[in-house]
């Protein structure tokens, strides 16, 4: 198996950019005070503002806003444009949605006839930026639900930044806060760069921190965010997948999932690298969705029919979502375009993870799973270290977890799981290397839980445990490879395997004196699938 090299991927993909985003170096200035705006936050700008920006494109330019408050409605944002907001000016939108005509972009994707508004807008433009060292402010918390049930909230809330089918972008430096929806949607977009933003977007529902939708070679780096929804999310609502992107040296807090590929998943993620990535509380405790320290810490999704494959997570420290990990392979089979067939059951491929600590995770238990049929495939783990809350008692430890195969896919969406650690179901080729988890409370549940698992290796495992329980459970498994678990508590057994097609279960490097029994097995399991080496004590 071939996974991406973080550091040569990378480097490709800053050499892209580098060399071919440009930006004119000593582009003309146009001051919007020069063309009467006024920075006083009260009096709307919106026409004088859009002169400069036109005015700018002409020749290639730079928009200025100098330190104050600029009122205005929806700009429209034109190829060779740079908007400078410099230190002390704020960009604010109008609390009036008469000021956010309604837009009907040329392109088919999900919600197309019910998403229309943003505060900046720009579609099928070229060598654009956002940057400096100002703020821009939706104050989103004043668009409300309509009280007309058949209007849809998502038609009355504008995006902050919107951009559809653009080339070469750059948004630096700046502040955004307080959207009325996602704070920034890029669609279909190309050589997207991202750089030392900072979000927080606490104002109203749907309050994601980023969303790259369908873009290709993207970079994002060196941002922090503050969300109540999720933070930084790929995604796919219509024909185009997400490839050749990478995610580092960024601060997040979400309310929801931090690090997130899906829910919508209908063209796919392909080529991904997240690394140094630190993922923390939020400072706002009020919540709208989620949970106060998060939802999950990372989580990937297909469930319209996407294909995921070639994604490479490391070195993240998280402290507080509920899960750290979630990978989920389902079949909602939500289309983005009423008039397409309905999607088929994607894929999920090529996954590592490595180099991850954990503080603070709840009691639920991170997941690996696939769908009867539907396996996720190719699936490795290392240097993982996680730290629960603990607590599960012997009912949780018994529970019979439900497919949910069309369920909206969410990292607690099992409930409790009846692994607290890790439980993996309907996957092949799972690596599992120097994974290790803590308990902060005593928990009747087995560190892991494997069912219609197929190749699986699983070395130099450490986890806490009961002394009743059995160190990881299987079901349904075959070719499956245990090798020096190491257990901090003597317990019932290293392996306990259930199910008439477990088959070549083998185990070595097991210390006795660490369990009552090397492995039990139900009656249906043949003795001759069961093959030991190089047990000690």
């Amino acid at each position: 198996m071939m996974y991406i090299n973080n550091y040569l991927f990378n480097k490709a993909v800053l050499v892209l950019f580098f060399t071919m985003v440009s930006f004119v170096v000593s582009a003309k200035e146009y001051n919007v005070l020069d063309y009467g705006a006024t920075a006083d936050g009260v009096k709307l700008n919106t026409e004088i503002i859009q002169r400069a920006i036109d005015d700018a494109t002409e020749g290639g330019g730079i928009v200025v806003f100098p330190a104050g408050k600029y009122l205005t409605g929806t700009l429209y944002l034109k190829s060779n444009v740079s908007i400078r907001l410099e230190k002390g000016a704020v960009l604010l939108g109008s609390t009036d949605l008469i000021h956010y005509p309604e837009n009907l972009p040329d392109y088919s994707f999900f919600r197309k006839d019910v998403i229309k508004r943003a505060l900046i807008y720009a579609e099928n433009v070229e060598n654009i930026s956002i940057k400096g060292e100002g703020t821009i402010d939706g104050q989103g918390s004043a668009f409300e639900e309509p009280k007309d049930k058949n209007i849809s909230s998502y038609s009355v809330r504008p995006y902050v930044i919107w951009m559809i089918k653009c080339k070469n972008i750059k948004i630096e430096g700046i502040r955004l806060q307080n959207s009325a929806l996602w704070m920034q949607h890029y669609l279909a977009c190309e050589k997207l760069y991202i750089h030392n933003i900072e979000v927080y977007n606490h104002s109203n529902k749907n309050n994601d921190m980023m969303d790259i939708d369908g873009c290709k070679d993207v970079i994002i780096s060196d941002c922090r965010g503050d969300t109540d929804d999720d933070g930084i999310t790929l995604k796919s609502t219509h024909a185009q997948p997400n490839e050749n992107i990478t995610i580092t040296n960024c601060i997040l807090s979400s309310h929801c999932n931090a690090i997130k590929c899906g829910t919508e998943s209908n063209a796919g993620f392909k080529n991904i690298t997240i690394s140094n990535c630190v993922i923390r509380p939020s400072r706002d405790r009020e919540v709208i969705y989620g949970k106060p320290d998060g939802i999950s810490g990372i989580s990937l999704e297909v469930v319209d029919g996407a294909e995921l494959n070639g994604v490479n997570i490391s070195n993240i420290v998280m402290d507080g979502p509920i899960v750290p990990i979630f990978i989920r392979l389902g079949n909602r089979a939500r289309g983005y375009d009423k008039a397409l067939p309905k999607p088929g059951v994607g894929s999920i491929e090529n996954v590592h993870i490595s180099n991850v600590t954990a503080y603070n995770a709840g009691d639920y238990g991170s997941s690996i799973s696939g769908i009867p049929g539907y396996p996720v495939k190719n699936i490795s783990m290392e240097n993982v270290r996680i730290f629960y809350s603990g607590g599960g008692t012997p009912a949780d430890a018994d529970k019979s977890v439900d497919e949910k195969e069309k369920s909206y896919p969410e990292a607690t969406m099992f409930g409790k799981l009846p692994a607290y650690g890790m439980f993996i179901r309907h996957a092949e080729n799972v690596r599992f290397s120097n994974v290790e988890f803590y308990l902060a409370a005593d928990d009747r549940r087995s560190p892991f839980f494997l069912e219609d698992v197929k190749h699986g290796q699983f070395r130099d495992l450490k986890a806490d445990i009961n002394q009743n329980t059995s160190y990881m459970k299987a079901n349904n498994v075959s070719d499956i490879f245990l090798a020096n678990p190491v257990s901090y508590t003597k317990s019932k057994a290293a392996i306990e395997i259930q199910g008439s097609q477990s088959s070549t279960i083998r185990l070595s490097d097991v210390n006795k004196k660490q369990f009552g029994e090397i492995w039990i097995a139900s009656d249906e399991v043949s003795r001759d699938e069961i093959l030991t080496s190089n047990i000690f004590e």
